[in-house]
């Protein structure tokens, strides 16, 4: 009996890192690596306004109970939120519950947006796509070049 159908085709990931650049996260979207969530632990209404397109709100006074009913502790997670420190202390809650593939989205929505990340929300909506948002060439020539070498 196989229990995974898909072993040997889709190779494992490699474990993530504590802390990570935007590009990391946008190069697993762009190219559909399976497996991992983004939380956005800001506050709900700042979530409203603006996050990572399919981010999921955490707020950090819900966030262990929401990731313990909702999350398999083995996921790859980004999270992020108003500032650096609280994205650090949103990590170690989650590690501190059993979460062990935690990574801290260095430079959170700010950061995203930086490099044309996709955003959703109130905000968000009313501002006008960047230069190379609908164009696939820009997109992928700006991709090459922020890849680490």
């Amino acid at each position: 009996m196989i229990n995974n159908p898909v072993g040997g085709i889709i190779p494992p990931q490699p474990p993530i890192e504590p802390e990570s650049d935007v590009y990391a996260v946008k190069s697993r979207l762009e190219w559909g690596e399976p497996a991992f969530t983004i939380l956005d632990v800001r506050d709900r209404s700042t979530y409203n306004d603006g996050h990572i397109m399919g981010a999921m709100p955490m707020p950090m006074e819900e966030l262990t109970d929401r990731a313990v009913t909702s999350l398999e502790k083995e996921r790859d997670i980004y999270i992020y939120g108003r500032n650096e420190e609280q994205t650090a202390q949103a990590a170690q809650i989650l590690r501190s519950v059993g979460f062990y593939h935690v990574c801290e989205l260095k430079g959170g929505l700010a950061a995203w947006k930086a490099i044309g990340g996709p955003t959703e929300g109130i905000i968000e909506s009313k501002s006008p796509a960047g230069a190379d948002d609908y164009n696939i060439v820009s997109r992928m020539q700006n991709h090459l070049q922020n890849q680490p070498k």
